[in-house]
């Protein structure tokens, strides 16, 4: 199950984990909810080796302003606390488990 996040964990979450996705996403995006099966299935997937997170904008404008969120879903790749890498619009569960790997490996 993917983990929720917001304003008060967020942080803690990408600091205390050695790689993070986190889906930006809001319950009205078409697009958001169709990807969500993907990310729950790669959160099993990949359960102890990396965290699979969701973000809700609109619970959470502060924290989407300060990332600078443009546009759902928004994917950011965390490894170590830090941002490595940003990814606009769903993408496939076999991209996203190669990015995964490769930061888990890496």
């Amino acid at each position: 199950m993917t983990l929720q996040l917001n304003n008060s964990n967020f942080q803690e979450t990408i600091n205390s984990n050695d790689v993070v996705l986190v889906d930006f996403y809001a319950d009205w995006c078409g697009p958001c909810v169709a990807f969500n099966p993907t990310l729950e299935d790669l959160s099993t997937e990949f359960r102890n080796k990396a965290v699979v997170a969701k973000i809700n904008v609109d619970k959470n404008p502060e924290l989407s302003q300060s990332l600078n969120i443009r546009s759902i879903p928004s994917l950011f790749y965390f490894k170590k606390g830090q941002l490595v890498e940003k990814q606009n619009g769903a993408q496939t569960k076999n991209l996203l488990a190669e990015k995964l790997n490769n930061l888990i490996n890496n």
